[in-house]
Parts: C-alpha cells; structure tokens; sequence
C-alpha cells in the first residue's frame, strides 16, 4: 500500500461552493476512484489550505492515475474544481495539488 498526501489552496471565497460539492461528489467519480485502487481518501481544510490523504492499494500506480484522469465524469468533476483551488507555487511541475512527504507513520 502506498500513502499519498498532498496539499491545495483555498481562497475564503471559494469555501462554501467546494465544501457544498464535497459533501455530495458525484457517484461516477467515487466509484472511478475505487476502480483505480484509491482508499481512504479524505480531504481536510486549515484556513485556507486543503490537505488531501489517501491509500493507493493497487500493483500500477501510473496507470491507475491516468485512468482517472481519462474519465469524463472526473474530467467534468476536475473542471467544476479547479478554478475553485489555488495550487502551490511551489509544486512539482506537472502537479495541480502539491505533493507531500511523509515524515512519519504508525499503525
């Protein structure tokens, strides 16, 4: 299994319409991150920044990763998104949430 975090802005304006839509993701994006292996997955906001947490339990990260982002239900999802969140300007290239590294873990 494989840990992933990783962290968004949030500008104070945009929290009410993201917290509304996060308590209700439509169901074609759920189970296409259940098809792709992903567990776990929550998402918590500080201020202005959203942490996200999840378990990838699969054999093929990558692919799994591109199935995801190749389906038009996310795809439509990832749009209504995007221009609600603010990425880091210190993130990897090609990463919209910045990812972080684990520091510690216990079971």
């Amino acid at each position: 299994m494989k840990r992933i975090a990783s962290v968004i802005g949030l500008a104070p304006e945009n929290r009410e319409v993201y917290e509304r839509y996060h308590a209700a993701v439509w169901p074609g994006v759920l189970a296409r991150l259940t098809a792709s292996n992903i567990r776990n997955y929550s998402i918590y906001r500080h201020g202005e920044l959203l942490f996200a947490y999840f378990e990838y339990v699969g054999d093929d990260y990558e692919a799994d990763m591109a199935a995801i982002a190749a389906d038009p239900e996310t795809q439509r999802w990832w749009a209504v998104q995007e221009p609600l969140q603010s990425p880091l300007p210190d993130r990897a290239e090609g990463e919209w949430w910045k990812e972080i590294p684990e520091i510690f873990h216990h079971d």
